[in-house]
């Protein structure tokens, strides 16, 4: 919670004013620049992958298994991380994850067996799941409902900043320096930047002095549980019996593989099935992490602006042309750097737009207090998608061959979209506690 003891309350306009434009900037860049630094040190494990198991001659299935385990870990952790970050000061919670998985992946480039790659990526995903939590928890408490999807949408891009910078630079390592350096030199540059990003986080407005959010917008919101309500009474309340959450989290379970399968199995795909080299890969895919930007902040200020907050329809909207696109690679020649690139960029817009609305979706239909937690669920769920999509893919490459693997993604795609459909008219302020089911 935010720590309001022997805070003086700030009652001057201008004050307030000036000091929510300041921490309002200072916050958003800095969880921007920390999560990205948070996919430095996880998504280089996906560049680096052919050339470890290339090394070792581990097997799909084997990689498979050292990618479903970690993802577990990450998931489970997501989820308690989430109602952690409910309680305790985001900040740092944070720069500490950072500075645990950075020491990790300094540990993880002297590897050189099976079990010493699952068991220190499994504890690398450990601290990767204090990395979004507390920035659900900073965007609740910055931004109040009306803006929190285009502010969602500004922060989320650094998904894709992080993603599209690791993918160039992780293949530059891996081709100029070898594997073990995408680790080492990523891992040394978290060091520090855990120790920046504590630098520039604060905690609630409330915890400085400043008004709520939603007082100093003049928004009307769902009533917050009073602050001596019991966190357990809380989360059962508002998470546990809150169907809407667990609509959007059972979603997020197929959207996931997805975008996980894209992420992490991508590279592999392009070089084996595509006829690519590690570099044409790599820039290949870095479009879809930077198209995702643009998807990302489209559907929250679409969902924002057009829909008042309605995040079902944009979600149904990006998930039909997800379908397409999937469906449109089982049709690309090997070679078409070109078009690769382009259909990849369109599945990144594409999937990325879902993956935001299903986390703002979830604050919106839970309160502030338990925002954390309801945006943990959905990625407990999420990631348990996305571990099952490692070794589900892993072995039907194995023995099917890559267009099983993508007509795995495909389905995945159109049970999303069927769920997420569920949710059509709901919004904020007609899916919280009214609505639950007790």
């Amino acid at each position: 919670m935010g720590q309001t003891e022997n805070i003086t309350a700030v009652t001057d306009k201008a004050t307030i004013d000036a000091q929510y434009r300041y921490w309002r900037v200072r916050v958003m860049y800095g969880m921007m620049g920390g999560y990205a630094l948070y996919y430095f040190v996880r998504k280089n494990i996906s560049i680096a992958s052919k050339a470890i198991t290339d090394e070792f001659q581990f097997s799909n299935t084997e990689w498979g298994v050292v990618l479903s385990v970690a993802t577990i870990v990450y998931a489970f952790s997501k989820f308690f991380s989430g109602v952690l970050a409910d309680r305790m000061n985001p900040k740092y919670m944070m720069s500490i994850g950072l500075l645990a998985s950075a020491v990790i992946n300094l540990f993880f480039g002297f590897g050189s067996s099976l079990t010493f790659f699952i068991v220190f990526w499994a504890i690398n995903n450990l601290f990767q799941g204090a990395g979004m939590p507390p920035c659900s928890k900073l965007l609740t408490s910055w931004f109040a409902p009306k803006e929190i999807g285009s502010a969602w949408g500004i922060w989320n891009a650094s998904h894709q900043i992080g993603g599209a910078v690791i993918v160039v630079w992780a293949g530059y390592l891996v081709a100029h320096d070898g594997w073990r350096a995408a680790f080492w030199i990523p891992g040394a540059l978290c060091v520090v930047g855990a120790f920046w990003l504590f630098n520039r986080l604060t905690d609630s407005p409330e915890s400085m002095g400043l008004p709520p959010v939603e007082v100093y917008k003049g928004e009307v919101t769902t009533p917050a549980p009073k602050d001596d309500t019991p966190f357990a009474e809380i989360f059962k309340k508002y998470i546990l019996y809150n169907k809407w959450v667990w609509v959007v989290s059972i979603a997020n379970f197929f959207v996931y593989i997805v975008r996980i399968g894209i992420m992490d199995w991508a590279p592999k795909y392009l070089q084996e099935a595509k006829g690519f080299d590690i570099k044409q890969a790599s820039y290949a895919l870095s479009g879809f992490e930077i198209a995702g930007i643009f998807g990302a902040f489209a559907s929250g200020w679409i969902s924002d602006k057009i829909f008042k907050g309605r995040r079902g329809p944009v979600s149904v909207f990006f998930m039909l042309l997800l379908i397409v696109g999937v469906g449109i690679l089982f049709y690309v020649p090997s070679g078409q750097l070109g078009m690769m690139s382009v259909i990849f960029a369109a599945l990144g817009f594409l999937v990325y737009g879902p993956q935001l609305l299903v986390a703002v979706a979830a604050a919106d239909f839970a309160t502030k207090q338990a925002a954390s937690s309801a945006v943990g669920l959905t990625g407990l769920l999420g990631y348990m998608g996305a571990s099952v999509c490692g070794v589900t893919t892993g072995v039907l490459v194995d023995r099917f061959g890559w267009n099983a693997a993508i007509l795995f993604y495909l389905a995945s795609a159109i049970l999303g979209c069927l769920l997420l459909a569920l949710t059509w008219f709901k919004s904020a302020h007609n899916a919280t506690p009214d609505s639950v089911h007790h």
